[in-house]
């Protein structure tokens, strides 16, 4: 699932492909990707894109006449730029939004269509979307710690919450937790002062460094291939691959449909997260799918 950092790739690209262009039309190939009916979508037919923003996971498109588009890509929900009226592709293609200068493709690679399209009028409805959480580039260190204590969770599951922090999912919180030397089983309220303040920073350095990267990469061009796996990452997806900072092998919780990468020796002390504890423990605090972490709203 695009996360803070692929999101942030896309309004990049967006800026300079589709703000102040004007909106031509909206075509849908799957009649499950669009979930609002009022307003309808061809009241976006016309109006000029104003803006580009990330709500969480999520993309909006803020267009003229108080008109909101937000795109919730979900696992495998991808945009492309293509040329003008480019025919949107039969398996995968959901929706097409067309303006001179190109075409901007909403493709899903997954027989599950989960991607979701919504338009509304006004920030008030936008609220609607988001789930609660504080932004964690723009957290001070009070405000991150609070939203953590709230409640009770296993960190790894807390980084991952959208009603505790926005836009960091599976992928990203391997990393964060990774760099601040934790284990992603500890739970929040167990964490002392002193872990707090280096899993703040750890968050902020690591979503920081990662949308400049990603951005540095891909220049002015729209990004072809967002992916959750990356070679420049030190603990995701690197399972039995030596760990960048000590040289021991990467291990991995398998949990429902998600896996978890971590260090033992520089996390966990050297122990190996794999028992029938864990196993309760996982069941008790950690949704089964992302679809059930991604509808959670704070209350």
């Amino acid at each position: 699932m695009p996360e803070l950092p692929d999101v942030e790739l896309y309004l990049h690209a967006l800026r300079s492909h589709v703000v102040g262009s004007v909106l031509r039309g909206v075509r849908i190939a799957s009649p499950f990707v669009l979930r609002s009916v009022e307003p309808p979508i061809d009241a976006v037919t016309g109006k000029r894109v104003l803006d580009v923003r990330r709500l969480g996971k999520r993309i909006v498109l803020v267009l003229e006449d108080d008109l909101r588009i937000v795109l919730h890509l979900m696992i495998a929900g991808r945009l492309r730029w293509k040329p003008p009226g480019q025919k949107i592709p039969g398996r995968v293609g959901l929706v097409a939004f067309d303006f001179d200068g190109g075409a901007l493709l909403l493709t899903e690679a997954s027989k599950k269509k989960r991607a979701a399209l919504h338009v509304c009028r006004g920030e008030s409805a936008l609220r609607e979307h988001d789930p609660g959480g504080i932004e964690p580039l723009g957290a001070d260190y009070a405000s991150f710690r609070d939203a953590l204590l709230e409640r009770n969770h296993t960190v790894k599951r807390a980084l991952t919450d959208p009603r505790i922090l926005s836009g960091i999912g599976n992928a990203y919180s391997d990393e964060i937790l990774h760099r601040a030397k934790l284990s992603p089983l500890i739970w929040t309220r167990r964490l002392t002062d002193t872990q707090l303040q280096g899993l703040h920073a750890a968050t902020r350095e690591v979503l920081s460094e990662w949308v400049s990267l990603l951005i540095a990469q891909h220049g002015d061009d729209f990004p072809e291939k967002v992916t959750a796996f990356r070679p420049e990452m030190a603990a995701h997806g690197k399972y039995g691959q030596p760990c960048p900072v000590c040289g021991d092998s990467i291990q991995r919780i398998v949990f429902a449909d998600r896996e978890t990468n971590y260090c033992a020796t520089c996390q966990t002390g050297g122990r190996l997260l794999a028992d029938r504890a864990l196993s309760r423990l996982l069941k008790g605090d950690w949704p089964r799918s992302l679809e059930e972490l991604e509808s959670l709203r704070r209350g």
